[in-house]
């Protein structure tokens, strides 16, 4: 019998903790992990099990030699890392942002290429199960021909959550690096096709935020967040990062014209207030089919040429093919780690998303924060 498969997982926070879990479910070894803040990796790590933690990810890279690099890190230390890790002939899974920018996720895109290894990009909200009936609606027949698609979310977090990544565009922070790739991962798996086109616009509404504690998991940030009156005497930095962006795209098959496309539109604010609840929504010739929820985690409603919505309920089918997690970033990761590791073992897969896919991304998100007019993105 081969030996597992082993991996080193870079980051010992929300992300670098859910891909250890979902490799390890995938039949991986996981032989190490590392990060920035000793203290609090070393727990981490210990609490998952992983024999090995280290402060210095370049050396434990070198002395595991793993066959996959899991990369969990704030999306401004990724070139660097992954750069090493695709050196180093490792298959690796990225999460989302891949670069800070578009020209450096070319880079890491191109170098994956010439080494001739495997890729993951975390967009995983593609394998939201409501996406995929969602996508079986819309080859089926259900809505008739699509023609818009729209995504609107408002977070409300408090602005004065004390100062890290999210804060900083050079340190993979920003609503687009951060929200928009799972908006579009679940239209595209929905729609299929490629973009074609895409402009937009985006804001930074958060000039100044005080320095608090070090946060070390992203799920801290919002916890940590303090009263005007306890951020009053603290030093502040400032902020870089876009916390409200309007993305326009088209996405269809790229030997048609754009006008037959599916015109696509997300609205995101992290710092304001909505009146109704976050959804998505797909409009066609023979209905509408309405979804609850930022990344569609909600109730499905469709309306047809009848007065009432009808709720659906997701067939069991579709539930049954995802890893069984009620958690549903941690299902979503599950999933494509198991796609991921089937493809390096020469297994058949689905189609998953890869670094090709997080370098067009970028781009996309370089554009709508260049606050552009259309660009054409087929090519």
């Amino acid at each position: 019998m081969s030996n597992p498969l082993r991996a080193i997982v870079l980051g010992a926070g929300y992300a670098g903790q859910g891909h250890a879990v979902a490799l390890r479910l995938a039949g991986v070894e996981i032989a190490g992990m590392a990060s920035r803040t000793a203290d609090v990796g070393a727990k981490i790590a210990a609490s998952l099990e992983i024999p090995r933690y280290s402060a210095d990810w370049r050396a434990m890279l070198a002395e595991i030699a793993p066959e996959i690099v899991a990369v969990g890190t704030p999306g401004g230390t990724h070139r660097e890392m992954i750069s090493a890790a695709l050196e180093a002939g490792c298959h690796v899974l990225a999460d989302k942002p891949l670069a800070t920018t578009a020209a450096d996720s070319r880079t890491l895109y191109e170098l994956a290429k010439a080494k001739g290894v495997k890729t993951a990009y975390a967009a995983s909200y593609w394998y939201q199960p409501q996406a995929l009936f969602a996508r079986e609606l819309v080859r089926s027949g259900a809505l008739g021909q699509v023609f818009e698609f729209e995504g609107v979310s408002h977070f409300n977090w408090p602005p004065l959550m004390p100062f890290g990544w999210p804060h900083r565009l050079e340190m993979g922070g920003g609503r687009l690096n951060n929200n928009f790739p799972h908006k579009l991962a679940i239209a595209q798996n929905i729609l299929g096709g490629e973009v074609l086109a895409v402009m937009g616009e985006s804001r930074n509404d958060l000039k100044r935020v005080p320095i608090g504690k070090d946060v070390h998991d992203f799920r801290d940030f919002a916890k940590q967040a303090m009263t005007p009156e306890q951020a009053k005497d603290l030093k502040w930095a400032d902020v870089n990062s876009d916390w409200a962006y309007t993305a326009l795209l088209r996405i269809g098959d790229p030997s048609k014209s754009l006008e037959e496309a599916v015109s696509v539109t997300f609205r995101h604010s992290a710092l304001r207030r909505g009146r109704y609840g976050d959804y998505m929504a797909l409009y066609g010739e023979k209905g509408t089919l309405h979804v609850s929820g930022t990344y569609m985690q909600g109730p499905m409603y469709l309306r047809t040429d009848g007065p009432t919505w009808e709720e659906l309920a997701i067939p069991i089918s579709i539930r049954d093919s995802l890893p069984d997690e009620t958690d549903h970033t941690q299902r979503n990761w599950n999933q494509l780690a198991r796609e991921f590791v089937a493809d390096i073992q020469g297994q058949p897969h689905p189609r998953y998303l890869t670094f090709r896919d997080g370098w067009i991304y970028q781009e996309l998100i370089d554009t709508v924060r260049g606050n552009g007019c259309w660009k054409s993105v087929a090519k």
